[in-house]
């Protein structure tokens, strides 16, 4: 979502920030390309109007601080003028009405109304601690209504009982009547919806907001409508009225113009984000963090609250615990790996971290997607719990079978051990303590090859280096730059005395060994 907006943005302010002073036809020109990128988006053309013209007059007549670039100050009004277009400051779902409240989904059919009916009440149950009831209000769709039940059960949220026959305006009234006199604190109320906005669904809509008196009435619409989504507003908004909007499918890979026009078109706020199919998939809509987000900032304050709402505070003190003492075995990697998958996944985290849009490219290379840890995941699984405890008494005849049961290759196996191994080593040298060569340094040292000793490299190790770069020299020089010379100068690795712990001669600094040895072989 937003991926190529803010690719287009970030690169257009990237050159703002480059300059040392700009005018104001630089100004003009970073602003008409600002237009394109937004009108590209599927932004409305109103609201790209009124936002470029309010980001133009506050660029050129803007006072700039000495401290901070020209450049600089226009991408914070770039950054300021977004969140005044999505919204000032958040607004949650207002449950602030004498008990039930009501609250009603409209939108057009395939929207994800249903879903997030169940995605909103486990929210308000798990969270908010309110005893919520559903009823589904769509006599059209084949199964609504059972759709809805099932999604009941999968939550743990009740659903008003069906009556077969019984029209809209009726089920609404009964509802609101079983939630009075069993003391539901909220009731949902899910209504149908059409392929395309008609006369008779408006007249649905107002008729269910007359008889049930809703609190709150939220359009619940696809991110992925595009340019359309300002009149699906605008309609439901005049003809029903209003008070908040849920966008779904976030998580896809639309231009995201909705968001941008829907909240500046209507006026009304855009309370809540659907994330993904999961049922826990759903967040509250934080303007300042979604503005983030588009210009390439990260959100690392949504990161840290996903994080704290899904890391089990009892495991994670264990686990302090097992790296405190250096252990590490393939149960606890596999148990980092789920917390991963909880968080969102490898693309989830980073699309939250600053600055991580403009290395995409070495990010595509590394192939660090989410079916690289759900692998590494099957992998573990397939071994024995002995095995995971004790990953050296893998051989190949293991590893064989390790592969086939998980799908994959012995190759994959070998990584995943390679890299918990390099894991286990640093918790290794962060937990131990205590002898010459103990605690965190000593063992660091030795693991980056201070050992004892600084021997002159061999001719071999030379050698191999040159072929490792190349032979001819070092890339990214000229041609006619010089390679690895054939041997070292004289005395290039005979330290004078005064560096202590570094040559041969003169004290040594505890717990890294009698020298440096860049190569990290043995004395020959």
């Amino acid at each position: 979502m937003f991926e190529s907006l803010s690719e287009k943005l970030s690169g257009i302010l990237d050159k703002l920030t480059g300059r040392g002073a700009l005018s104001e036809e630089d100004v003009n020109l970073a602003m008409r390309e600002v237009r394109r990128a937004l009108l590209e988006a599927d932004v409305a053309l109103e609201v790209v109007r009124s936002f470029v013209d309010r980001t133009r007059t506050k660029a050129v007549g803007a006072a700039v601080i000495k401290s901070v670039k020209p450049g600089q100050m226009v991408v914070k009004i770039v950054h300021d003028s977004l969140i005044e277009t999505l919204g000032a400051e958040s607004q949650a779902i207002d449950l602030n009405a004498p008990a039930p409240v009501a609250i009603m989904l409209v939108g057009l059919q395939g929207a994800g109304k249903t879903t997030t009916a169940g995605k909103i009440a486990k929210r308000l149950t798990e969270r908010d601690k309110r005893k919520v009831l559903m009823a589904s209000l769509d006599v059209k769709r084949p199964a609504a209504q059972e759709q809805l039940a099932v999604l009941g059960e999968q939550v743990g949220v009740a659903t008003l009982p069906i009556v077969f026959g019984e029209d809209p305006v009726a089920i609404a009234k009964r509802a609101e009547s079983a939630a009075r006199l069993e003391g539901y604190d909220v009731v949902l109320l899910d209504t149908a919806g059409r392929t395309h906005i008609d006369e008779p669904l408006m007249q649905e809509m107002a008729d269910i907001r007359d008889a049930a008196r809703p609190h709150e009435i939220l359009l619940v619409a696809d991110a992925l409508t595009g340019q359309d989504a300002v009149n699906l507003a605008k309609n439901f908004n005049d003809q029903v009225g209003l008070t908040g909007i849920v966008l779904t499918r976030m998580d896809g890979d639309s231009r995201g113009g909705a968001a941008l026009s829907m909240r500046s078109v209507t006026g009304k706020p855009i309370k809540l984000l659907g994330i993904g199919e999961k049922m826990d998939a759903i967040e509250d809509f934080h303007p300042s963090r979604l503005a983030d987000r588009i210009l390439g900032m990260g959100d690392i304050v949504s990161l840290v609250e996903k994080a704290a709402q899904n890391i089990d505070a009892a495991q994670a003190a264990k686990m302090v615990e097992k790296l405190r003492k250096g252990v590490f075995d393939l149960n606890d990697l596999s148990e980092q790996l789920a917390q991963i998958e909880k968080l969102g996944g490898m693309g989830g985290i980073m699309g939250m971290l600053p600055g991580v849009a403009k290395m995409k490219e070495q990010l595509a290379g590394a192939n660090l997607d989410d079916k690289f840890v759900k692998r590494q995941r099957a992998i573990i699984s397939s071994m024995t719990p002995h095995e995971r405890r004790n990953p050296d008494i893998l051989k190949a005849s293991r590893k064989k079978r390790i592969a086939a049961g998980s799908g994959a290759t012995v190759e994959y196996v070998n990584r995943l051990l390679k890299q918990h191994r390099q894991m286990a080593d640093m918790m290794k040298a962060m937990g131990g303590s205590g002898g010459k060569r103990g605690g965190m340094m000593g063992k660091l040292g030795q693991m980056m090859g201070l050992g004892s000793g600084m021997p002159m490299p061999t001719p071999e190790q030379i050698e191999a280096m040159q072929k490792q770069l190349g032979g001819a020299g070092i890339p990214g020089l000229p041609p006619g730059a010089p390679g690895i010379p054939s041997a070292p100068p004289p005395g290039a690795f005979n330290l004078p005395p005064q560096f202590p712990g570094l040559g041969s001669g003169g004290p040594k600094l505890p717990g890294l060994g009698g020298g440096f040895n860049p190569f990290g072989g043995k004395k020959k």
